[in-house]
């Protein structure tokens, strides 16, 4: 269970926005506390007072991006396992299409063996926490081998979203995407 940390400064806040920006867009490499201070306006010393590190920045972003993440999805007992497949489908959805960006753990996870410890332990969680919130929407809806259908469904939408930039053609990601929720159950 993650712990309860105390609630973050204005700049805190700004700062993990900026960064989580930056490294949805281009990894954990793709941002320095230089790029994140010039964009908000601040000394990068700035930074350094709220997150000693970049270590520790990468921490608090995937932390605070795991919970965000998975607290939007709602609760499991307050929807039909397929009401909660499509929760999730839009959640990915949303990200690439509405906001132009890419799964923060998605993209770090594809950098995962070059990050720092840390980094990398809250991007496991991060899948860990999806694998076990989707495998309890495949036993409520009596799926067959719940484990493998969680993998498959995180597959896909992350493998998505990355064939659907690379191809710079959004109506991939829908195309390959749209029955994902219906079809997961049936199968």
């Amino acid at each position: 269970m993650p712990k309860t940390e105390k609630p973050l400064s204005e700049t805190a806040s700004r700062i993990l926005d900026v960064a989580e920006r930056m490294a949805r867009q281009g990894g954990y490499y793709a941002f320095s506390f230089r790029d994140i201070a010039s964009e908000i306006g601040i000394k990068s010393a700035s930074i350094h007072y709220h997150f000693p590190t970049k270590e520790a920045l990468g921490e608090a972003l995937v932390t605070r991006y795991t919970d965000r993440f998975l607290g939007a999805l709602g609760r499991l007992d307050e929807a039909t396992p397929l009401e909660s497949l499509e929760q999730y489908v839009a959640a990915y959805r949303q990200a690439l299409i509405e906001q132009d960006l890419m799964c923060l753990c998605g993209m770090f996870g594809a950098e995962i063996a070059r990050l720092p410890n840390p980094v990398a332990r809250r991007t496991r969680e991060f899948f860990e926490r999806n694998l076990v919130w989707l495998e309890t929407v495949f036993r409520a809806a009596g799926a067959a081998n719940p484990e493998a259908r969680a993998g498959e469904t995180i597959a896909r939408l992350e493998g998505s979203m990355i064939l659907a930039r690379s191809m710079n053609d959004m109506d991939l990601f829908q195309s390959v995407t749209a029955d994902l929720p219906a079809q997961a159950l049936r199968e």
